[in-house]
């Protein structure tokens, strides 16, 4: 391998090429049925429920591969493993466009559930920690500036490629970027090994570590445990809360009595204001104590949700651009909150565990909510949204009242 490594500029290089593959492996997963699962249906007879359980049964490959992958991370640091996702998405991609039956095409999901696990946030936050420690804070809130792009990008993309190929086709165009570009991105050019020293683990924590990380030694394993349990806690009731409303908004803005235009018109603007939470994050959050940032975080999804109950469109506006604004913070507080807390030494580890409830309850909570969402209004289902997000943010407040002041925490 060339032995290429960070030097200067060399963290903008990463960014951009994290930046690019990190699109291209949201847009060709998480969000390619968003486009292709009625072509899919119409061309294959299946029932389009099925189509679409595809994604949610690779989110649970993927949930319960994550803690493996994370662990592989923590060994051989993140280039081997987004190569090795950059694989499993370009075979998974090829099995969906030849799938041709019920089983193959759940198979195939199985496959891009692993290169999920392997390709996406987690894995790249993962790598980033590994290769520059704590200085990885800032670079993980610019990734995901740039990921907020994903769909969109992929979706008109997606979008030309099924009107020019079909959705077959689609599929292996996809494949074939992440074999062609997104593997040899991953393989080539990411740095080759941590940062970090191994003897980092150990008591050699070197002095400019412990300097940025604010380290405070080991704590008590029950105080080491609560932070972990409220962290966890708090990033799979958010993951309910966003997969939920990334799947039913539309449907709940047309049962407040919007049109399907309008409600469109209101939907879109989530994910600039996702882009705009986080051009404000880069701009003001080195002036707060990160856990603050959970708070307000957790404040404006609140705040976002329950705005919808009032079902008046002036008012949904409003709702929408607070929780979009919120949801996209929450994305940077799930990299940088657990590396300011517990510090680089076992981060990848972490984020592979949390990660794994994360992914499981993207995967069930649509479904559930859809069950209640069967009635004449959208109203229960908003009420139970709201419940979600108030426990979180008092999960949220207790955690600033349990975390050290300014400190970060390591513990076992």
């Amino acid at each position: 391998m060339p032995a290429w490594h960070p030097r200067q500029g060399g963290k903008a290089a990463v960014i951009a090429i994290l930046g690019f593959t990190q699109c291209l492996a949201w847009g060709s997963s998480y969000y390619l049925l968003a486009v292709l699962a009625k072509p899919i249906a119409a061309d294959t007879g299946w029932a389009l429920t099925l189509v679409v359980s595809g994604l949610s049964l690779g989110l649970l490959v993927a949930g319960f591969v994550s803690p493996r992958v994370g662990s592989t991370i923590e060994r051989l640091g993140g280039r081997k493993v987004l190569s090795f996702g950059s694989a499993a998405l370009a075979l998974g991609l090829a099995c969906l466009g030849i799938a041709h039956g019920p089983l193959a095409y759940f198979a195939a999901w199985a496959i891009l559930g692993i290169g999920m696990a392997a390709g996406l946030y987690d894995a790249a936050f993962s790598s980033l920690v590994g290769i520059y420690g704590v200085r990885a804070k800032g670079l993980i809130t610019n990734l995901t500036l740039i990921g907020g792009f994903a769909s969109t990008l992929a979706w008109p993309f997606s979008t030309l490629l099924l009107e020019s190929f079909g959705w077959r086709d689609t599929c292996l165009v996809y494949a074939g970027l992440h074999a062609l570009l997104g593997l040899p991105m991953h393989l080539l050019l990411l740095p080759a090994r941590s940062a970090l020293p191994a003897a980092a683990k150990g008591s050699e924590v070197t002095a400019e570590v412990e300097a940025e990380a604010g380290s405070v030694g080991v704590l008590d394993r029950r105080v080491y445990l609560l932070l972990v349990v409220l962290l966890g806690t708090m990033f799979t009731l958010q993951s309910s809360i966003s997969s939920v409303l990334s799947v039913h908004l539309l449907t709940m803005l047309q049962g407040l009595g919007l049109g399907l235009a309008a409600a469109v018109g209101y939907g879109a603007m989530v994910g600039p204001s996702q882009v705009g939470g986080r051009l404000l994050q880069i701009a003001l959050g080195r002036y707060f104590h990160p856990v603050w940032t959970a708070v307000a975080t957790s404040t404006a999804v609140l705040i976002g949700v329950a705005l919808l109950l009032f079902g008046n469109a002036a008012i949904i506006v409003a709702a929408v651009v607070c929780y979009g604004a919120g949801n996209g913070v929450a994305t940077i507080v799930r990299g940088t909150l657990p590396l300011h807390l517990f510090g680089p030494v076992g981060y990848a580890t972490l984020l592979g565990r949390f990660a794994m409830s994360n992914l499981i309850a993207q995967a069930f909570a649509p479904a559930a909510i859809a069950l209640v969402l069967g009635g004449p209004s959208p109203r229960p289902a908003l009420l139970i949204l709201v419940s979600l997000a108030l426990v979180n943010l008092v999960l949220s407040c207790a955690l600033r009242l349990s975390s050290p002041r300014g400190k970060s925490v390591t513990g076992g």
